[in-house]
């Protein structure tokens, strides 16, 4: 049985299996390989600045002539000076979250990068610099200023609503899809005139829905009412994962973890060897990092956030505390204190290997499961 549905058509891939945009994990060099395997490679941009992502496309487009896609965040609201109810503003609490992270580092014997080093770990564009705060509203926009004048086959926004954008990337000949939680956030989304909607349920890595897969993807699917392709994700690791989204009414997938073990993910040499080591019960869910909900290896950064009973705070403002703890983590190859996004299928992963080749187990595992189905069903 072969593996293929109208996304196929609809994007201009072999397979109906897309790349999720992990983030900087998501290089141009394993979305090029995701597109020339047959699916749709997704560049993780959220947070590259825009001379970044301008690069990143142009590179992509060097080692592809195939469709790929960009992945960035476009939240609903990013609070400039975000605030608890009668208490203190987030802005006013990110010195004493600083002072927490530097005891923490002293105490986990990380030492601090100092500047230059963590623009080589974070792979900044030095032009980048001047620009707007990384994940600001004025940062969102640059980004999706690019994003238009570049052209690309495909946009995701893996959090938020494109809707804004939608006329002016539909008059580039953009796709444009967008990661819900929710049937009520995939309602809103289609309004917008959305091209393929992605139901990421609990299971997945990064941010997610308090929603399960299993349950999320068929209610979407019923709410989009067939109007345009849903995409399944969260958990989906290997062909049973795919065949089991198909059975529920998606038409492809969205993977992520599966792909962080590849020798063209963006990830450090032991967050790939933390990723074979997990298991089903390798990963938790914390703002720790980001300020909003987002589900990640465990370990001791999030662990010290609840031990200390402190909450994280908003976005963007969480991620300036973090990222010195996070940058110091992978210059010392701590993956026990920073081991990146990952989502439940952890267990599933076994070994780090090209990105061809798990694409090529993905297709022949759906398409084994896809192809025995029927001979579950007696007349």
């Amino acid at each position: 049985m072969a593996l293929h549905t109208r996304l196929c058509a609809l994007l201009g891939i072999q397979y109906p299996i897309l790349l999720a945009g992990m983030g900087r994990a998501s290089t141009p060099e394993l979305a090029a390989a995701v597109s020339n395997a047959g699916g749709l490679g997704v560049i993780g941009a959220a947070s590259c600045g825009p001379n970044q992502l301008r690069a990143w496309i142009r590179r992509t487009r060097e080692m592809t002539e195939k469709p790929f896609g960009v992945d960035t965040l476009l939240p609903a609201s990013v609070r400039r000076s975000g605030s608890n109810v009668g208490g203190p503003s987030a802005e006013t609490l990110v010195p004493q979250h600083r002072r927490f992270a530097q005891d923490f580092m002293v105490a986990q014997d990380l030492e601090a990068v100092d500047a230059e080093t963590l623009e080589r770990i974070l792979d900044r564009d030095p032009a980048d610099r001047d620009g707007p705060a990384p994940l600001s509203r004025g940062f969102f926009e640059a980004q999706m200023e690019v994003v238009i004048e570049e052209r690309v086959p495909v946009y995701a926004a893996g959090l938020g609503n494109p809707g804004p954008w939608l006329e002016r990337l539909h008059a580039n000949g953009t796709k444009v899809m967008a990661v819900v939680g929710t049937t009520r956030h995939a309602k809103q989304v289609l309004d917008s005139g959305i091209d393929v909607i992605v139901a990421q349920g609990h299971d997945g890595g990064g941010h997610n829905s308090p929603i399960g897969t299993m349950a999320l993807i068929p209610q979407v699917v019923d709410a989009v009412g067939g109007r345009v392709p849903v995409v399944g994700a969260g958990g989906i690791g290997d062909g049973r994962g795919i065949a089991a989204a198909l059975m529920l009414g998606a038409e492809g997938v969205w993977i992520g973890t599966a792909f962080l073990a590849t020798e063209e993910a963006g990830i450090s040499g032991p967050q790939k060897q933390a990723l074979v080591e997990g298991n089903d019960e390798g990963t938790t869910v914390s703002r720790s990092v980001t300020g909003k909900p987002a589900r990640m290896v465990k370990n001791r950064w999030a662990a010290a956030y609840i031990e200390a009973g402190l909450e994280p705070l908003p976005m963007p403002y969480q991620t300036m505390v973090s990222t010195h703890v996070t940058a110091a983590a992978l210059a010392a190859g701590r993956a026990d204190v920073w081991g990146g996004f990952a989502g439940q299928g952890l267990g599933m992963v076994r070994a780090v290997q090209p990105a061809a080749a798990v694409m090529r187990e993905l297709v022949a595992g759906a398409e084994r499961v896809l192809g025995r189905a029927g001979g579950f069903v007696q007349g």
